[in-house]
């Protein structure tokens, strides 16, 4: 293991915390309640950093290296976040089918008395879609803790997603080689 300092993920993503397991890293999960609302006129990669920078404040890190991300889906400058019920979860499927669109995932990372972000940005390239499969999707994989209401690693990626430009994993929720090569400075 080439890093072997403890971090703290400040995340409940299961798909987070696969990355970083994947990774080797040596983690412990803690959350804590943050408001993830933001100030008007920021763009979606300013979104996902300042709130991933909140979510750092949250925290004494204590020696140990935090890391705190958030995800933002945006579509022609929408932003689409989780979605709030079904038929939210259906608007917004259907606006991402047949399109393209932005994932961009902000990374915070705290260690000591030093706090480093960063952020990616990958173009996810959807084909058209008809409102049974939404349905399908909707019912089978139940999107709803997801930003744009879909995640690439089940039935809508393998499906759906033509083709992306720019990192898989940060799709995902976790752009791990970023990652690692900031923890790598770190350390």
């Amino acid at each position: 293991m080439l890093i072997n300092t403890p971090i703290i993920l400040a995340s409940k993503s299961p798909r987070r915390q696969e990355l970083l397991t994947l990774m080797g890293l040596n983690f412990k999960v803690e959350l804590k309640d943050v408001d993830e609302s933001y100030p008007d006129g920021l763009s979606p990669a300013e979104i996902a950093v300042y709130i991933s920078e909140k979510k750092a404040r949250a925290f004494n890190a204590n020696g140990e290296i935090v890391i705190t991300a958030d995800t933002i889906v945006a579509l022609d400058g929408e932003i689409l976040g989780k979605p709030e019920d079904r038929a939210h979860a259906q608007e917004m499927l259907r606006k991402l089918s047949g399109s393209k669109h932005e994932v961009y995932t902000g990374v915070t990372i705290v260690k000591g008395n030093r706090t480093h972000s960063f952020y990616d940005r990958t173009e996810v390239y959807c084909k058209q879609v008809s409102h049974e499969e939404i349905d399908f999707y909707i019912d089978n994989y139940k999107p709803y803790d997801k930003a744009g209401s879909y995640g690439v690693q089940d039935w809508w990626g393998i499906v759906v997603v033509q083709r992306i430009e720019g990192s898989y994993t940060n799709v995902m929720g976790l752009p791990t080689e970023k990652l690692y090569n900031e923890l790598l400075k770190l350390i």
